[in-house]
């Protein structure tokens, strides 16, 4: 073992030029080093095929902030010589499992992932939950993505609805839901409970992934309506089926082909973090998963060390274990399988139906990095973007602004907040422009909205924010710093321009280019695009009102009144294209006939607008 001791105190370069000496001097062979702070306590293990090639690199071209940091922090370096990269790995863990250094893999368990949850009611609901009540209600999941659970709830929706309310009261007529074919509306008697409690066994059915049954169910439910010439039913279940039968063709979390016992190990990195997410696929299905963040320093550097704590506390490697990508597998491929008592392969995907469920995993393992952004911020990204844009401070909190309009019409400005890197929606504001209708001015439109915006908090002595990034170059960015200054307003502000992602700042006449997969220019995306969404969002809603509005004012014994009625309590024309003449009628106070010419319009400007779209 070599060492190298701090005598008195050295600036940061005589520290660095007095570790590369040493680094000099270790030997291009196997072994494990151990990184000290000023303390002397172990902060970094790692392993190495060569010693001296591996230290060198933390001292050579550019870094990333995670392994800047760490270097940062390097006062003694030691290393252990090994035999060969198998005797290193298993040195390599024994010294996390004593040490557990900061910078290496721990395992901190970061699943939260939501089941779907059918109650223990007279007349059951199904939703999505993330708490687990012993109350008899029946659980199916956890699932492993946000997508996957919306896209089971959309077509139970969609094909085998259920009440809605959570406290279900006798009513003499059932709610908006019921007439747009949302809820079979038991609280009105609508439905009984046999059929009811039918329609839920096709949930489970559903969600169990008994999609065999479930489908020849509805073949026979459907040839015996067909029989009874209830057509209207039989073409509700024709396209259960075909929604079924879609759905079964997208699912990855059933794989119908039952392979030897696996797992799929994806990770995504993010600044200083590292998601780890784990499939576990028994009997062909997917039986459980398992979700990590850490924060090492190198993320495929750490895989074999993961993987030795991960199969360790009862676990057993299964024979395959697939990575989404790896450089040699074979040291840690022998330890697994000296656990395990038996041969294991460690292995990057080989076939597209692989690659399919380590893509889900990887899609995961973006979530949870996503998550724990929302829930713990992202200084990391807040530091590096003081630093690459000279900013005064820390931008804790950034406002973004962005503008929309449609020929000149519906020009609105839009206002964002970012806490700590996270989006705070409880902060967000809209402003309808007025200096500009009828007019396109996105410069004029922009100085609107920040001098609207900032003379109200300075008026309310307010928190001001630490940076204001526009959407837009230098053009918006001056418009904003025009108001700005005449406010007396001493804030640091930015533009994002969309082709090619450049940061414009006050006065400078070339921008500011950063790194695509940098942690800075991934906040300011996030909240520029976050503006255009707001902003574009409400322009849209403002547009669609208006074309309703004058859609249902147009049939003959609608007035403005009735209009605004039937739009208050529906909202929108695809909600009045699938109303009944008679719900329809109840809001209106109009006649059946007058009701189905309401339904009439909305359908055939629906139909306008989609053979648009077609177009398009």
């Amino acid at each position: 073992m070599s060492t190298m001791k701090r005598e008195g105190a050295e600036t940061d370069a005589e520290r660095r030029a007095r570790l590369k000496a040493l680094i000099k001097e270790s030997p291009q062979s196997a072994g494990v080093y151990l990184m000290r702070d000023e303390t002397g306590e172990i902060i970094y293990v790692g392993k190495a095929k060569s010693l001296r090639n591996r230290l060198s690199s933390y001292f050579s071209g550019k870094k990333d902030i995670k392994t800047r940091h760490l270097v940062s922090r390097i006062h003694n370096i030691e290393w252990v010589l090994a035999a060969h990269e198998y005797e290193a790995l298993l040195l390599e863990n024994n010294f996390i499992k004593e040490h557990t250094p900061r910078y290496n893999i721990n395992l901190k368990d970061g699943k939260t992932y939501p089941s779907i949850r059918i109650t223990n009611e007279e007349f059951p609901r199904v939703f999505r939950t993330r708490r687990i009540i012993n109350d008899g209600s029946e659980y199916f999941g956890p699932f492993p993505s946000a997508e996957i659970i919306d896209t089971y709830l959309d077509l139970i929706k969609r094909m085998f609805p259920l009440r809605r309310c959570v406290k279900m009261k006798k009513r003499a007529s059932p709610c908006m839901y019921y007439h747009i074919g949302r809820c079979p509306g038991p609280c009105a008697g609508k439905i009984s409970h046999e059929d009811y409690m039918k329609r839920v066994d096709e949930v489970r059915k559903l969600l169990s992934g008994d999609t065999e049954t479930l489908l020849k169910d509805l073949e026979r439910e459907m040839k015996h309506a067909a029989a009874e010439l209830r057509f209207e039913e039989a073409a509700h279940l024709r396209e259960a089926i075909k929604s079924v039968q879609a759905f079964m063709g997208h699912s990855n979390v059933v794989d119908f082909n039952s392979l030897n016992a696996r797992d799929y190990i994806a990770w995504e990195a993010d600044g200083d973090q590292v998601s780890y997410v784990v499939f576990q696929m028994r009997d062909g299905k997917l039986r459980n998963r398992d979700s990590f963040m850490e924060n090492p320093v190198d993320d495929l550097e750490a895989l074999d060390s993961f993987l030795a704590h991960y199969y360790e506390g009862g676990r057993v490697p299964p024979p395959s274990i697939f990575v989404r990508r790896a450089e040699n597998t074979a040291s840690i491929a022998r330890y697994l399988s000296d656990r395990a008592g038996a041969p294991v392969e460690v292995k990057i995907p080989d076939s597209e139906r692989h690659w399919a469920v380590m893509n889900l995993a990887v899609q995961n393992a973006k979530e949870e990095l996503a998550k724990r952004r929302r829930m713990h911020g992202d200084i990391a990204a807040l530091l590096e973007l003081k630093e690459k844009l000279l900013l005064g401070t820390v931008p804790m909190r950034i406002e973004g602004f962005d503008i929309a309009q449609l020929g000149g019409k519906h020009t609105v400005a839009s206002l964002v907040s970012f806490k700590n890197g996270v989006a705070d929606k409880k902060n967000y504001r809209y402003f309808k422009i007025r200096s500009v209708e009828g007019q396109i001015d996105d410069f004029a439109a922009m100085r609107e909205a920040v001098a609207r915006r900032y003379t109200r908090l300075i008026n309310e002595e307010a928190e001001l924010p630490d940076l204001v990034l526009v959407d837009g170059g230098a053009g918006q960015v001056s418009a904003a710093k025009e108001i700005l200054d005449d406010l007396g307003l001493d804030v640091d502000l930015a533009g994002l321009a969309k082709r090619n992602e450049e940061v414009w700042l006050p006065g400078k006449s070339e921008p500011v280019v950063l790194a695509k997969d940098s942690p800075a220019l991934r906040v300011l995306v996030a909240v520029r695009d976050e503006t255009h969404r707001f902003a574009t969002g409400l322009s849209r809603k403002l547009r669609m009102t208006d074309a309703t509005f004058r859609v249902l004012q147009e049939v003959p014994g609608i007035g403005d009144a009735r209009a605004k009625s039937i739009l208050r309590e529906l909202g929108s024309l695809d909600a009045v294209a699938q109303a009944e003449p008679g719900y329809i009628g109840s809001i209106a106070r109009v006649n059946e006939d007058t009701a189905r010419k309401v339904i009439g319009a909305a359908r055939r400007r629906i139909d306008i607008d989609e053979g648009l779209e077609d177009e398009d």
